[in-house]
């Protein structure tokens, strides 16, 4: 296995990334450098907490992780810092404020649903004890039916049949 430069690695890795956005396949072809190994170093720069290593595509076809990474990035950033991170990234304020929203209103969907099943929840269980309830009555009378039914027919071997009088 051939040994990279730290400086060959990041120049790499800043091609894969906004606003060059170039696709592995084609990077691997300029530098020599194989698929594996720059697939393995954005897998890396990714769990090491850079974000969105570009995959060549344009920034409104990321994966909802990519976008969640920059809305972590850029939250502490004030208008400044914002606008100098998205000419870096090849990004625009307002698709970052977007996907904020979108994070925000997918966790108070969440959370919506969560307590819609919980009120739910809570229905289906006082319905299955009301039904158990019910079972359970109509299994003692059925019982009671059973037995009034064996006791006929024993009184019957008994005493014999009844007589129309």
């Amino acid at each position: 296995m051939r040994g990279y430069s730290k400086e060959r690695k990041e120049a790499a890795l800043q091609k894969m990334m906004p606003p060059i956005n170039k696709p592995v396949t084609e990077l691997s072809e300029e530098t020599g450098i194989s698929v594996v190994t720059l697939y393995k170093w954005r897998r890396e720069a990714k769990k090491g907490g850079v974000a969105v290593p570009g995959n060549g595509k344009n920034s409104e076809r990321w994966s909802a992780e990519d976008k969640f990474a920059v809305v972590l990035e850029t939250a502490p950033m004030n208008e400044a810092e914002l606008a100098e991170y998205c000419r870096k990234k090849g990004l625009f304020s307002e698709q970052i404020s977007a996907w904020k929203q979108a994070c925000i209103q997918g966790n108070t969907l969440k959370q919506s649903q969560q307590i819609d099943s919980e009120k739910s929840s809570q229905k289906d269980k006082k319905r299955i004890k009301a039904l158990e309830r019910e079972l359970r009555r109509k299994e003692s009378a059925l019982a009671e039916t059973a037995a009034l039914l064996v006791l006929r027919k024993k009184a019957n071997a008994i005493w014999g049949e009844e007589e129309d009088e």
